[in-house]
């Protein structure tokens, strides 16, 4: 047996090497081969290979640096040598990772057609996993007629399973112990008293020097802004597009977030930020566009797909010579489209696979769920394909289920593993704190994890993300500061941005001397931060809210790059107490003594497993009429061991609340929260937190308290759960 196992490896091994001996002589005659895309490194060449339906003719330039205006090899290749079906392809030998490479596609510029090719136009790889950018590049050249070899992007050649991981392995959070901090890699370093190095500042190395910080906030993962490249010189004259919303490579990292400037070197510093991340047990997320690219409209410049297979990549309207425009950004691209579907797939493989990420954050995510006319399909293959891939299996997928052509999907979005942005949480929540009437009865369905929009689905509780703030509009602070949008520093005169923020400024707009306008203004961040961690689903924050981070009211920062954009770490002195605030939440919520792991669990059983009891300012009588603006709950945990008992008060002047009363079976009521207290009673552990054995309590104006009993450890062993009480037949009566 042995003897013939050895036979047979030594068999194989001979087919292996006639292969390669055969495939060698093939490469060596230039013809190379479709599969795979991109750019392949073998040891003795390079294969290329994109494809381009329409294209006559292909050109593969090789440059010797990115500052070189003229590419110092050209390669003509041929229908019939290089061409398999629309894929071309070729073979260079002796070149290797680190070469600097470009395309040409000649072809018919009919527009009237959907077909945009450019002979002159340099373009780049889609496949392209590491891209260069000359020092005189600049948008406007790639918009302008003629040769722009000198200042167009350009890809390098990457051999990217070359790097040591060192054993690195995903943390792998289960939902329920996950707890999401929205950051721009840019932004969260670039002011100078981050107390990162200059040359470190705004880069993957500085998110490193900040691990610490976010392990003592507790954050267990980071969603980063799209790290995809992007053209930061989308953005009004003078000023920067910092978000990364405008991608033009969907393999390559931003290179302008790496802090060394040698092309290859962006590879490794993401990928020691993940290992890094990982190393602090913490996961990595990317906020991914996959719905338009930085090509933008009939205007846009040429940088990629557009001179390769316009039709193909793009969703084209009624006049095939213009764009259809479900995302606000110019174009759309086709993303049920094969060709399409194929690179999603491959981009998303490739950032799991070799770049070790744990989830995606899907920007207009419903994008994806319209065909090639544009019309929303009941069962999108590029969602499905997505979902079903074993690669992605273990991986967190997030969609922002709606576009900005009006499709909205919150609730209905297709697949069955996919977590949504619940932007009805941020609206519901904003109303309450904000002392809207009408906001009662909507608020207990998202503290529960919104069963009214989840429940049929069959899902687990933490399908909602829920959030107050993200990157995009006020952050927390600007929220309780400013009743405007202020965008003048953007340039369109204020006319960007949304107008609907929720948002209340506490009797003064902007920044106030006034003491007791800022004592309000915490008392209300306090309260989005309580709801936020005490409801069920996934929490995000956006970073800097922690610390009262402003934007100065503009809610539309995308371009903002300074002192609006920046993370200014002097904050964390000057709100010292919010920052403990959201500390103690979080380590409360991640306490599994006080929260159950639900993961296992849908959001039907969740609730029905959770006695859930509503009171208004008397127990066991909520009042949900338009012009109430008090709630409170009682609330055991799964086996019982842990009641809460939440009061909230966005009424504007203090309401007096009955408190249950406390059972032989559990110890007397702790005050653990109360937001019009100052800091450090503000937020105490149970173990510190002071008794409370009154019947009523008097929760002050704007304010949430929150009493905790645990059970009598002596008690716990013969106890037995209550019958539950599902919150949808209380809301509903």
């Amino acid at each position: 047996m042995m003897s013939s196992r050895r036979k047979k490896t030594h068999l194989n091994i001979e087919d292996q090497s006639r292969h390669l001996s055969t495939l060698k002589m093939a490469f060596q005659q230039g013809a190379g081969q479709s599969f795979p895309l991109g750019a392949t490194v073998y040891p003795y060449g390079v294969n290329f290979s994109i494809f381009s339906k329409h294209s006559k003719k292909a050109e593969l330039l090789l440059f010797d640096s990115i500052e070189e205006t003229t590419p110092s090899q050209k390669f003509d290749l041929t229908p019939e040598r290089n061409r398999s079906y629309h894929y071309w392809h070729i073979f260079i030998p002796g070149i290797k990772e680190g070469q600097i490479y470009a395309w040409r596609m000649h072809g018919p510029y009919q527009p009237k057609e959907g077909l945009r090719f450019d002979g002159e136009k340099v373009l780049l790889d889609p496949y392209g996993k590491c891209i260069a950018i000359p020092s005189k590049r600049s948008r406007s050249d790639a918009g302008a007629p003629g040769d722009n070899s000198a200042t167009a992007f350009k890809n390098v050649v990457v051999h990217s399973k070359s790097y040591d991981w060192e054993g690195d392995t995903p943390p792998r959070h289960s939902l329920s112990q996950t707890i999401i901090y929205e950051m721009n890699v840019g932004t969260f370093t670039s002011n100078p008293n981050s107390g990162v190095a200059q040359e470190k500042r705004g880069t993957y190395a500085g998110v490193m020097e900040k691990i610490p910080y976010l392990k003592d906030l507790g954050i267990t993962a980071v969603e980063l802004l799209p790290v995809f490249a992007f053209d930061p010189e989308d953005a009004p004259t003078g000023l920067h597009n910092v978000w990364g919303y405008q991608p033009y490579a969907f393999f390559a990292p931003h290179p302008q977030y790496a802090s060394q400037k040698a092309p290859l070197a962006v590879l490794d510093e993401f990928r020691s930020m993940v290992k890094a991340l990982h190393r602090a047990n913490i996961e990595v997320i990317l906020d991914v566009v996959f719905n338009h690219t930085t090509e933008g409209s009939m205007h846009g410049p040429t940088l990629c797909f557009r001179g390769l297979a316009n039709e193909t990549y793009y969703i084209l309207g009624s006049d095939p010579s213009n764009y259809a425009d479900f995302t606000g950004c110019g174009n759309t691209f086709n993303a049920n489209e094969s060709i399409v579907r194929r690179l999603i797939i491959d981009s998303l493989r490739y950032w799991v696979e070799e770049m070790h990420v744990d989830g995606f954050r899907f920007d207009l995510a419903s994008i994806l769920s319209r065909d090639e006319l544009g019309t929303p399909m009941a069962h999108p293959p590029t969602i499905w394909d997505i979902e079903s891939d074993p690669v992605l299996a273990n991986v967190k997928l997030f969609a922002e289920a709606w576009d900005a052509a009006g499709l909205y999907q919150v609730g209905q979005f297709p697949g069955d593993s996919w977590n949504e942005w619940n932007g009805r949480f941020r609206d519901d929540v904003r109303s309450f704190i904000k002392g809207d009437d009408n906001s009662i009865r909507s608020l207990a369905y998202r503290m529960t994890g919104s069963p009214d929009i989840y429940e049929h689905e069959e899902r687990n509780p933490e399908q909602s993300v829920n959030f107050i703030t993200c990157h995009d509009g006020f952050t927390l602070n600007d929220l309780v500061s400013y009743n405007e949008k202020h965008n003048e520093a953007n340039q369109e005169n204020n006319r960007d941005g949304s107008n609907n923020n929720i948002s209340w400024n506490c009797g003064v707009e902007g920044p106030s001397e006034d003491p007791s306008i800022e004592t309000l203004r915490n008392r209300q961040i306090k309260n989005f931060l309580t709801i936020l961690f005490f409801s069920v689903g996934t929490p995000m924050i956006v970073a800097g809210d922690e610390v009262r981070r402003t934007q100065k009211g503009n809610n539309n920062a995308y371009c903002q790059d300074g002192d609006i954009g920046s993370f200014d770490w002097s904050l964390l002195n000057k709100h010292a107490d919010i920052y403990r605030f959201t500390k103690e939440l979080i380590n409360f919520r991640l306490d599994r003594s006080h929260l159950c792991d639900t993961y296992d669990k849908t959001l039907r059983e969740l609730l029905v497993d959770n006695t859930i009891q509503w009171h208004g300012v008397q127990l066991n009588s909520p009042d949900l009429s338009p012009h109430s603006h008090a709630l409170a709950a009682t609330v055991r945990n799964i086996d019982e061991k842990i009641l809460i008992h939440m009061m909230m008060n966005s009424y504007w002047e203090p309401l007096e609340f009955q408190i249950p009363i406390s059972t032989n079976s559990y110890t007397p009521w702790r005050r653990c929260v109360d937001t019009f207290l100052d800091s450090p009673q503000d937020i105490l552990p149970w173990k510190d937190a002071p008794a409370f054995d009154q019947e009523n309590y008097l929760v002050q104006a704007r304010s949430i308290v929150i009493l905790v009993s645990k059970m009598d450890e002596d008690m716990a062993q013969d106890h037995k759960p209550q019958q539950s009480m599902h919150p949808l037949h209380v809301m509903s009566t």
